[in-house]
């Protein structure tokens, strides 16, 4: 499924590696704090583990959404907006 991972994390450190645990899940940056990308329930629940254990309970903010393919079909991109083709598994087959 479709998920977004949001953040705001004070400490650049933990910051840092939360978004390489994103980039590790294989879920694409798409602004400097939100990623966006497949990942199957189980490796969701995986970064949500991994994030939990970089962060600041008290003073660290990480949204994880799951969303369908239908809901995010409908979304409006405006501006600079992202390239929707990234999170599509068959552009990521014609890079393997």
């Amino acid at each position: 499924m479709l998920t977004w991972v949001m953040y705001d994390i004070v400490k650049d450190k933990a910051r840092t590696k939360v978004a390489k645990c994103c980039e590790k899940a294989g879920i694409y940056r798409v602004q400097y704090s939100v990623f966006l990308g497949e990942l199957s329930k189980t490796k969701r629940k995986e970064l949500k583990c991994q994030i939990e254990d970089l962060i600041d309970l008290a003073i660290d903010r990480v949204y994880i959404f799951p969303m369908c393919r239908e809901d995010f079909n409908s979304c409006d991109l405006m501006g600079q907006a992202f390239d929707p083709d990234l999170i599509t598994d068959e552009v990521k087959a014609l890079f393997i």
